[in-house]
């Protein structure tokens, strides 16, 4: 079973004989065994199975193996939201004296994790553009850098990450590449299969798709050779005295030490585990992902095409366009499309997307995006305020950027409450 349509609606779960048709909600926070030795095989991680559903969930369990097998992975794991499964991801390689090189044209959220939270534990950050030079890439990293993150598609900016060029600065310098790929999918875009080594996702956004359920997911490529670094990550080559003694790398391999380490470690620690019941939920919008990036990519391409011809618009952003500085790196990366979301800058600043936005009637202000809903907001005075003038410019965020999520309406009503609202500015 290999194709993306066939992986959405069956991957992860096959029922035998007079078992549910649907992935069963285990909503238990516990498991129960006939012997103390039984249950001790599995905190020695000597036999598969669940002890406590902080760290695993045999509906969470599932739900994960279908996005490993969408992203074409080798052990996936589900957290409590997006936000943490970037941190997880890169917390997992490094810690206090470390140093991460990350694009600067991601997430607001992220943005301020790395910079800020992560910058607290210890951790520095090089940012650098995504329209970097090899030169300027090689340049960010460190003796002690442990990792390069982007994302396959920026938000809010929609800067299209050139994966090859990224994978091939980070295994130059001996880590792997994290991609962020929230907003292509695995339908439209597989970054390891362009040499990515993490793939990360807020599953709240497209995979989820109908605002129901916050949770996120983490899928190891299984190609990045950890012994062959064993040096710069001895947290997954050299023995684990809170876990005893294992040795990831060697006990898991290069298919599971990352996802292993990051389950017995850190949701051990920290348990920002997805529910069972958010997971079901999940697994739910999954099943119609591959039908739903199709409709959310045609009307995003429509309202991009509305909006570049409109006299009050400044500048739109969405790789769709001819003209658009990321559309030839969207051909090779994103054949199928690109994602519903749509950025553009009206004349007239900040106020004058205050104006369009409490104009809309169709559209709701919502600080979300990727849904089944169309939805917008203003990034610089909402999921991106905590950034100063200097940062919101090298992210590539106007003050008067409005972000547009092109829902599953059809596309000519969306127009229609758009060219109702711009006629107000």
């Amino acid at each position: 079973m290999s194709a993306i349509e066939t992986i959405c609606v069956q991957g992860g779960y096959t029922p035998g004989n007079g078992e549910p048709r649907e992935i069963p909600i285990i909503q238990s926070t516990t498991f129960r065994y006939d012997t103390g030795e039984d249950m001790g095989k599995l905190f020695d991680l000597e036999a598969s199975g669940y002890f406590y559903t902080r760290l695993q969930n045999p509906t969470n369990d599932l739900v994960a193996a279908k996005i490993r097998d969408l992203e074409g992975g080798t052990a996936a794991m589900l957290t409590s939201s997006g936000q943490a499964a970037n941190f997880f991801a890169m917390f997992n390689l490094a810690g206090c004296g470390d140093h991460i090189v990350a694009s600067s044209s991601i997430y607001g959220g992220t943005f301020n994790l790395i910079s800020v939270t992560m910058a607290r534990m210890g951790i520095e950050v090089t940012f650098v553009s995504p329209d970097c030079t090899d030169a300027e890439l090689d340049a960010a990293f460190r003796p002690n850098t442990k990792l390069l993150f982007g994302e396959t598609i920026a938000n809010p900016a929609l800067t299209v990450l050139d994966i090859e060029q990224f994978a091939k600065a980070a295994h130059r310098h001996g880590v792997p590449l994290i991609v962020d790929n929230t907003f292509a999918t695995p339908v439209n875009c597989r970054p390891i299969e362009w040499g990515a080594d993490i793939v990360t996702h807020s599953t709240t956004k497209y995979m989820d798709g109908h605002g129901v359920a916050v949770g996120g997911a983490i899928v190891d490529g299984g190609r990045f050779d950890w012994m062959a670094h064993a040096d710069r990550f001895p947290g997954l080559c050299t023995p684990d005295e809170s876990y005893h003694g294992v040795t990831y790398a060697e006990r898991f391999g290069q298919g599971g030490a990352f996802i292993t380490k990051c389950t017995a470690q850190l949701m051990r620690d920290f348990g920002a585990i997805q529910s069972p019941q958010h997971a079901f939920y999940l697994n739910l919008g999954l099943e119609s992902l591959h039908v739903r990036m199709a409709r959310h990519c045609e009307n995003g391409q429509a309202m991009a095409e509305f909006l570049a011809s409109h006299p009050k618009v400044s500048h739109v952003s969405y790789c769709g366009l001819p003209g658009d500085p990321y559309h030839e790196r969207a051909l090779k990366y994103l054949p199928k499309g690109s994602c519903g979301v749509v950025s553009f800058e009206l004349r007239g600043g900040r106020e004058a997307a205050g104006v369009f936005m409490n104009s809309l009637k169709l559209a709701a202000i919502e600080t979300h995006v990727a849904d089944a809903r169309t939805c917008c907001l203003s990034p610089a005075s909402t999921t991106h305020r905590q950034m100063t003038a200097e940062q919101l410019a090298q992210a590539g965020i106007p003050a008067g950027l409005v972000r547009l999520s092109c829902g599953l309406e059809h596309k000519e009503d969306l127009i229609a409450d758009v060219a109702q609202a711009l006629e107000k500015v």
